[in-house]
């Protein structure tokens, strides 16, 4: 096996171990609520202590990976989201449930840019969004799994047991990263030079529209894509009354669709649209927000979960062609600070969605007012994007060619 392809393969069971921890708790959050004595708000709370560690850690993540190397990052990062997974089986209250998923989303943050980061140095620009598409499946494939093993778990024990069952895999793929990958591909200790260098390349992004039409782009992304992730399943159950077994079964058929729709953008992001990225994601958008506006207008469970497919095919779609602008306008000197301060705007808006769509549906009794607000927020993305096309066409940022 050629040592790209071992990456990605590493790569992508670093995300599938991420994301089976990460979401987890989303489909075992109606059995929580019950066992806790939640309330939808606490329960966005709890999400969204999540999401503010893993935004704190995007940036000085980024600057970890180019100052260490990305191995570095890789290989610590799993040991300690792992720990904090299994920790949150032994905590009962709403407090020591913020702090732990506060330090779980900081230890999955710290290893995010060091992602983007290994792809940008080993592949080139036009490849970036075939090479993202492979690890970014993973974010849709991990999903499909947890629902009926989370099911599966709850249907044979308490709650707890599925945070310690899932605290395993991650120090498993922390060992494989450390023994696979060597040093050399991933980023050795930087130089004095290098340093300046970065804070150079700094000063000059910070300043570019691009770079802002990006960020923005990727907040407003966020809110749909935390949105539908963490709020799903208890929609399915709450409001279109699927019982828990079912559950499993019905959480899991739009992942699939995700998954197929990042082999498709993955695709025609790497080919005959590779310089049309920021339009696909301008369409991907505003088609997702017409299929979430079927969601919660459809009459019946069949017909809305159709509308969650179309919309998780453009959602998790989008992923790849968003991952290959990243690698495109990223300085190269500073790819992991880059993909850090842009994932930062993504984590802002994954902060603000579990805690807005909870309070709706804590004050309304619904989740329809929710999904209008990830609609919103989608449309603003859509709108960015459409006006970042003009400055890609015309080249007023670099191109980064990496070595293949």
């Amino acid at each position: 096996m050629s040592l790209r392809y071992k990456l990605l393969m590493l790569t992508w069971l670093l995300q599938f171990v991420n994301y089976l921890d990460r979401v987890s708790i989303s489909v075992a959050a109606p059995s929580m609520m019950k066992a806790l004595h939640l309330d939808a708000g606490q329960l966005g709370v709890i999400f969204a202590a999540f999401a503010l560690g893993y935004a704190l850690m995007q940036l000085p993540g980024g600057m970890l990976s180019d100052r260490f190397g990305t191995k570095a990052l890789l290989v610590v990062a799993p040991l300690l989201f792992s720990l904090f997974t299994g920790l949150t089986g032994l905590v009962s209250s709403v407090s020591a449930m913020v702090v732990v998923r506060f330090c779980f989303g900081l230890s999955e943050g710290s290893c995010n840019a060091a992602v983007y980061k290994l792809v940008a140095d080993n592949f080139s620009s036009k490849d970036a969004a075939r090479a993202h598409s492979v690890w970014l499946s993973a974010l849709a494939i991990g999903p499909a799994v947890v629902a009926p093993l989370v099911v599966w778990l709850l249907v044979r024990g308490p709650w707890q047991h599925v945070f310690f069952f899932f605290a395993i895999p991650g120090v498993v793929v922390s060992l494989l990263i450390f023994l696979l990958i060597p040093p050399q591909v991933a980023g050795a200790k930087s130089s004095a030079i290098e340093r300046a260098e970065r804070r150079a390349h700094w000063k000059t992004f910070i300043c570019l529209k691009s770079t802002w039409l990006l960020f923005f782009g990727y907040l407003t992304f966020s809110i749909g894509y935390w949105g539908f992730l963490g709020w799903v399943p208890s929609y399915l159950s709450a409001q279109r009354h699927i019982d828990l077994k079912a559950l499993g079964f019905a959480a899991s058929i739009p992942y699939l669709f995700g998954f197929l729709g990042l082999i498709v953008f993955g695709t025609l992001g790497s080919g005959a649209l590779h310089r049309k990225r920021p339009v696909m994601l301008a369409a991907g958008y505003t088609g997702t927000a017409i299929a979430l506006y079927f969601t919660f207008t459809a009459d019946s469970p069949a017909l809305c979960i159709a509308g969650l497919s179309a919309a998780a095919f453009l959602l998790y779609g989008s992923l790849s062609p968003y991952a290959g602008l990243v690698a495109h306008l990223a300085p190269e000197g500073a790819r992991g600070g880059y993909a850090g301060f842009i994932n930062t705007g993504g984590q802002i808006g994954g902060l603000t969605a579990p805690l807005v769509v909870g309070g709706i549906v804590k004050a309304s009794g619904s989740y329809n007012g929710g999904f209008i607000f990830m609609i919103s927020a989608l449309l603003i993305g859509a709108v960015c994007f459409a006006f970042l096309q003009p400055q890609v066409s015309r080249r007023q940022v670099p191109l980064v060619n990496a070595q293949a």
